[in-house]
């Protein structure tokens, strides 16, 4: 059965895109049936028209203050394109811990680090600063605590004596767009 895939952006849509194009095989078991935004002016939204998915926004700011609002307007619209895994995809929000659990099992997230190290913001530099040989990047299924759900696959990247945050980040990036369709892939077929 091919699973239907919803995927959440914020931003430019790189990794959406490589999920997205990677669906595209026919033996991959899973197709893109929405792509959602929390701001209209995401310009991953134009790429994922320009890929023939169905897009939405949900846009945070009204519900400054009242994420469980969020939350719940968010849930309806995805609940009505019946996704069977959520992939967020440089999504900035943090969700209740009710709309977590009504996805229990089915939301993947690509985080920049190799989890459980660096969970949240800034990852590139706090590996630096650490003075870490690798940095690298964790797709993990999400639960309540923040970055702290099971890692589905992850890959290392090294860490360069010249690197700042900026090349690293570039390096990771690359590494994500391989990494991300290769776990959704997984995870669509167990």
């Amino acid at each position: 059965m091919t699973k239907r895939v919803a995927i959440l952006i914020s931003g430019s849509g790189s990794n959406m895109v490589s999920l997205v194009e990677a669906m595209k095989s026919p033996d991959f078991g899973a197709k893109p049936v929405l792509v959602l935004a929390n701001k209209a002016e995401a310009a991953g939204l134009e790429k994922a028209k320009a890929l023939g998915v169905p897009t939405a926004v949900v846009d945070h700011r009204p519900y400054k203050g009242d994420r469980a609002a969020f939350d719940t307007e968010l849930h309806e619209v995805l609940s009505s394109y019946k996704p069977d895994i959520v992939c967020l995809a440089g999504f900035m929000r943090i969700f209740t811990p009710e709309l977590i659990e009504k996805w229990a099992g089915k939301m993947l997230n690509i985080h920049p680090a190799l989890l459980p190290k660096y969970k949240g913001l800034n990852t590139h530099q706090r590996a630096l600063d650490a003075g870490d040989a690798m940095g690298g990047c964790s797709v993990h299924i999400v639960t309540p605590e923040l970055d702290a759900g099971p890692v589905v696959k992850q890959v290392e990247v090294p860490i360069l004596p010249n690197d700042t945050a900026d090349t690293l980040t570039a390096r990771v990036i690359k590494e994500e767009h391989k990494l991300y369709p290769a776990a959704l892939k997984e995870f669509a077929k167990a």
